[in-house]
């Protein structure tokens, strides 16, 4: 259980790093997404996360899939 809260938290600060980058090549993809839909708030990772995946009306896990090979 630890372990794996532990790879959450890396994988966000992952996105966190690139994530003015990223936001534009998800909104090109999810026309749907909108600005605030987007907005990067430091600490709230895990609530933009679950706002991703609401609106995009997928599991967490797939949203951090995306952002992933969005970013290779």
């Amino acid at each position: 259980m630890l372990n794996t809260l532990q790879n959450r938290s890396s994988e966000l600060m992952n996105i966190s790093e690139n994530w003015s980058k990223l936001s534009i090549l998800l909104k090109e993809r999810f026309s749907s997404l909108t600005e605030n839909d987007l907005k990067f708030v430091r600490g709230k990772e895990n609530e933009l996360m679950s706002k991703l995946s609401f609106r995009l009306n997928k599991r967490r896990q797939e949203v951090i899939d995306i952002i992933k090979n969005i970013q290779a």
